[in-house]
């Protein structure tokens, strides 16, 4: 654990100019300083960096933070490892607090196993680019116009056709065998210690840092299984690692999109012609890890699967993972019996940029699908159609979305959007509760409750008037978090550190709250906090039906007088006993 006052240093030791400005080209525009965005494509800069408060906030994509949380975001590292990456530039030394012997027995096993891979990867590498037995591996390689700097990029190598090649290389550099063993990558019999990979071509599995976690192997022949790969390990997990991540996030911050493709090779045929934000499932189907992962990273994906029958359901299934995680989600399609690789050994890649923009949404390519496999030809199959688009359709969150989807669904069945909605279950728009379960963030920012966040971010007076009435009163549910954070900040100082709480809240869509009303609170120059404050409070006793009347009485009395203030306690507390109640 990093000490909090070496936090403390780093940051104060670099501005946030000094920092994001590696990153973006800046120009001063009045007190702050604006640039493109680099977490979304944009012509028009909405990225605004305060260098007093030590934040930044993009009014266009909504990304928030400080220097900390910024350097995070760039380079896919956790806030440790940012914290490091600073220091290092700032000249800061960091010492960390002593381990404990469990953390460190950890530790020390898990550098261990990565340079356990190390090691084999540098081996399997030296096989393919100088070994003997690596000649039939490069003239295989040449054959598929793989050059050599193609190579070096993805670390290719080779596992000769020996049964402990590997075993002794690891050996000779002196690896404790059982780690190896745990890592999957050599084995054991009777017989004693063999390689898992042998007469294959080697693609070395990395993570989004570049460190190499696992290998995949493929046959230079027809012969089956054509793909294995090591095993799970403490260091591999293949639900949650998308390959070639590491290659691709430079590409991803531009484009603000993925595309995501089953194949190794797959993979290399599209970064080779120039389509770098591209990655692969490692020899698995897609889970609802990897939709994380892709939305932590990029607002749009594209999946390439094969043309065939496996490949449409594998677009199928990923469907309903994008959908819950809200993904835009699109389906390149690829003429029947290709793929990326025989593609675009065909073809220059203009032609598959062409197809890439006329990607289909994934929930259009479904339907569609569907009526392909069941022609609306009879009321029967129209049923059956709607059954089964029925659970996928509630599932769009977006109401505008789902009504432009349930006009074009009628109009391809040819039925009236009532017969649609009695079918599918009467269901217009997707329950709020079942919404709720995807967000971390409101989606539709309550101004009441902002208005307030900003008066508490502004006024001491008005953070103590908060105090008073009632934090858990004022506040809905999804901004209570940042209130309460905001006050336990204010406690000892009427100047809090905003930029500070920004970094430390854990919460990604509460800093981008936080840091855009920050931006934000130029706007209260001159204003009345109380008359604000006031007005605040009447619309959130508004929204309760049970005290109506009371908000009636607020509204034609004078703020100042005693009973104002004394109809203000009663709504609240009246709110706090509602809520007290099981």
């Amino acid at each position: 654990m990093i000490p909090e006052e070496k936090v403390r240093e780093v940051a104060e030791r670099l501005s946030i100019v000094e920092v994001v400005s590696e990153y973006v080209q800046l120009r001063r525009a009045g007190s702050n300083y604006l640039g493109l965005c680099p977490f979304h494509a944009e012509k028009t800069p909405s990225f605004n960096i305060n260098p007093a408060r030590e934040i930044f906030h993009c009014f266009g994509c909504g990304a928030g933070g400080n220097a900390f949380s910024f350097v995070m975001r760039m380079e896919g590292v956790n806030f440790p490892e940012a914290v490091k990456l600073l220091a290092r530039k700032a000249g800061i030394e960091i010492e960390e607090r002593q381990l404990t012997p469990a953390e460190r027995k950890s530790q020390d096993e898990r550098q261990q196993f990565q340079r356990i891979n190390e090691l084999a990867a540098g081996y399997f590498r030296s096989v393919l680019r100088d070994g003997e037995d690596g000649d039939a591996a490069r003239r295989y390689l040449a054959g598929r116009a793989v050059e050599a700097e193609i190579s070096e990029a993805y670390r290719l190598g080779f596992a000769p056709d020996r049964r402990d090649g590997l075993v002794k290389h690891l050996k000779n550099n002196g690896v404790d065998l059982d780690l190896a063993l745990t890592l999957g990558i050599i084995r054991k019999n009777d017989s004693g210690w063999y390689d898992l990979f042998r007469n294959r071509l080697i693609f070395p599995i990395r993570d989004a840092k570049g460190l190499v976690i696992a290998f995949a192997g493929r046959v230079l022949d027809a012969s089956l299984p054509k793909y294995i790969n090591s095993p799970e390990s403490p260091l591999y997990h293949k639900s949650s690692v998308l390959f070639g991540l590491d290659m691709a996030l430079p590409s991803v911050r531009t484009e603000n999109a993925i595309v995501i493709v089953e194949g190794y090779f797959d993979h290399l045929a599209l970064y080779r012609a120039g389509i770098c934000n591209v990655v692969a499932t490692c020899g698995t189907a897609l889970t609802s890890t990897h939709a994380g992962l892709i939305k932590r990273h990029a607002e749009r994906v594209y999946t390439l699967f094969d043309s065939d029958g496996a490949g449409k359901k594998a677009t199928l299934r990923s469907m309903e993972l994008f959908l819950e995680q809200r993904i835009a989600a699109f389906v390149i399609s690829l003429p029947v019996g290709d793929d990326p690789d025989s593609f675009l050994a065909q073809h220059a890649v203009e032609a598959f940029v062409e197809l890439r923009d006329k990607a289909r949404p994934i929930f259009d390519f479904f339907v569609r699908s569907l009526l392909v496999q069941t022609p609306p030809s009879s009321v029967s199959n129209k049923v059956k159609v709607i059954g089964e688009l029925a659970p996928v359709f509630k599932k769009i969150a977006n109401a505008a979305e789902k009504s432009l989807y349930e006009k074009e669904i009628c109009r391809l069945l040819d039925i009236r959007p009532h017969e649609f909605r009695k079918q599918v279950g009467g269901m217009a728009q997707t329950p709020p509760q079942e919404i709720a379960k995807h967000q971390e963030q409101p989606t539709n920012t309550d101004r009441t409750q902002e208005m307030l966040l900003a008066l508490m971010a502004t006024f001491p007076e008005a953070r103590e008037a908060i105090r008073d009435q009632g934090v858990e009163i004022l506040f809905a549910e999804e901004y209570l978090t940042l209130a309460e954070a905001m006050l336990a900040e204010s406690i000892n100082s009427d100047t809090p550190d905003w930029g500070s709480l920004v970094g430390r809240l854990e919460n990604q869509p509460l800093r981008d709250i936080l840091s855009r009303l920050l931006f934000m609170n130029s706007q209260l120059d001159g204003i009345d906090w109380k008359v604000a404050f006031d007005e605040c409070c009447q619309a959130r006793f508004k929204k309760q039906q049970s005290f109506k009347n009371v908000s009636l009485r607020l509204a034609v009395i004078e703020p100042d007088s005693p009973e104002y203030t004394a109809l203000l306690k009663q709504a609240a507390e009246e709110l706090r006993s509602r809520r007290l109640k099981p």
